[in-house]
């Protein structure tokens, strides 16, 4: 076996060039993939740990398999991907705009006890997603939480009302969460969209904050910890 060749095999300087090249732009786009797929894909990885991840498990997947895939090449991209890892997270450090544009902020996600739907759509952030996640922290109703935030990393940090400051709200468990069909005028309904809690006088009035008009019959109960 010829070591020299393992190694080295036919790589030339101009195959380094175009190897960190070609490193430069998948790095690149593999930033953007993992930007446009938002927070939730990445959970509590940067994007930049995905995408050394991503990038490094493929530079040295090839060299295991492959007879004329060097090691030289792999430890090319390699060197070339931690460079890049490197000068990015320092860019960050240095300039909050970078770190903003590339990490991007937390979303509000719930307000008062209210979806907001404006950031909702911004992280194309489902219902059935959401209620999913709020479920998972035992949350039973919209009126219980003062303020939930996406964080930059995917997960979900709630803020809760006090014992004495839970409201009526949006029941969140599917057994709950179902559009009434019968109105009693005592009771408080929420707007099963974005989660607006009052007393109604017809099943089908507009809801005054998203002019939605299914309604279901909120809860007021207390969170399990309190």
């Amino acid at each position: 076996m010829d070591l020299i060749g393992v190694f080295i095999h036919d790589t030339t300087w101009e195959l380094v060039v175009e190897i960190i090249i070609r490193c430069c732009v998948m790095f690149l786009l593999i930033l953007i993939f993992l930007k446009l797929s938002g927070k939730r894909g990445i959970r509590q990885l940067s994007i930049f740990e995905v995408a050394i991840i991503l990038s490094l498990g493929s530079a040295a997947g090839d060299p295991m398999f492959i007879d004329d895939a060097p090691i030289a090449q792999a430890f090319v991209v390699m060197c070339t991907i931690i460079i890049l890892y490197r000068l990015v997270t320092w860019a960050m450090m240095k300039s909050k705009k970078v770190e903003t544009l590339l990490e991007g902020k937390p979303l509000c996600i719930v307000e008062n006890g209210l979806m907001v739907i404006q950031d909702m759509r911004k992280e194309k952030y489902s219902h059935d997603e959401f209620f999913a996640e709020m479920r998972q922290q035992s949350v039973e109703h919209l009126g219980q939480v003062k303020v939930a935030l996406l964080e930059t990393d995917g997960c979900l940090s709630i803020l809760f009302y006090a014992k004495d400051e839970t409201k009526w709200g949006l029941p969140l468990f599917p057994n709950h969460y179902k559009k009434t069909d019968y109105l009693n005028p005592t009771l408080f309904y929420s707007c099963m969209y974005c989660g607006r809690t009052q007393h109604l006088k017809y099943l089908e009035e507009e809801c005054p904050r998203c002019k939605g008009k299914d309604w279901a019959e909120s809860l007021n109960t207390l969170h399990i910890n309190q």
